[in-house]
């Protein structure tokens, strides 16, 4: 009897995967408003702030409550009307930290950055997966299906297919995600990965590729393609 992978049945094995790696597994109608577990104030909000501020905190034990609270701020406010602009903003900040001032003890104006993430000690991190995330922005409705989240903030998205289905590709997922990035352009403002999978094949984009550079998982040496356990 052939195995087939209904798009749910993806998900799920996906959550699984997640869930061995040591995430936190989340289910979006959990979190949402009004729910006794929410983490979002809004369907509008896609940063579990929350996460985030408890991190930076942890992160920076060195810098003051005014300092943190001015990152935090910076990191919820979107400065440009251009998605790729606000992208690459946000991974200079992601990579190198949220430059902030503050008056120190002794009265000078000292300037130091905000560490979002330990890249040293990844178990230092906040890990989170999150399936059927509801995110609400100009009118639109939307509800990508996983979104991992580093210390509150959505630095992937994973679209998934059900490899049965012949009009069900990872080709339509992509199609999928330029939809997403175009109504619920929030989101993507934070991306770092753009992931597709129907269970058999499985390609990473970044936030600007075309279906032309999705590309299948590779080896970290970067040089042969991962095992098809891994895709």
């Amino acid at each position: 009897m052939s195995v087939t992978f209904a798009e749910s049945t993806v998900e799920e094995a996906a959550l699984e995967w997640f869930a061995g790696l040591g995430y936190a597994v989340l289910r979006g109608a959990d979190i949402v408003p009004g729910e006794p577990a929410a983490e979002r104030m809004a369907f509008t909000e896609v940063v579990l702030a929350g996460r985030l501020r408890d991190a930076i905190t942890r992160l920076n034990p060195r810098l003051p409550d005014t300092a943190l609270d001015d990152a935090f701020k910076k990191l919820l406010r979107r400065e440009s009307a251009s998605l790729v602009v606000e992208n690459r903003t946000f991974h200079r900040v992601l990579v190198g930290g949220v430059p902030v001032e503050y008056t120190a003890a002794d009265g000078r104006i000292a300037g130091d950055r905000v560490r979002l993430v330990d890249f040293d000690d990844p178990d230092a991190n906040d890990w989170v997966v999150c399936n059927q995330l509801t995110v609400i922005e100009g009118g639109k409705n939307r509800r990508p299906d996983l979104v991992v989240f580093v210390n509150g903030l959505p630095l992937a998205v994973f679209e998934l297919k059900d490899a049965a289905n012949e009009q069900a590709t990872v080709w339509g997922a992509i199609n999928q995600l330029q939809t997403y990035k175009q109504e619920i352009g929030s989101l993507f403002a934070y991306n770092e990965a753009l992931v597709v999978s129907d269970g058999m094949d499985a390609r990473i984009g970044s936030l600007t590729a075309d279906r032309e550079r999705f590309m299948r998982w590779r080896t970290i040496e970067g040089e042969t393609l991962a095992p098809a356990a891994m895709s």
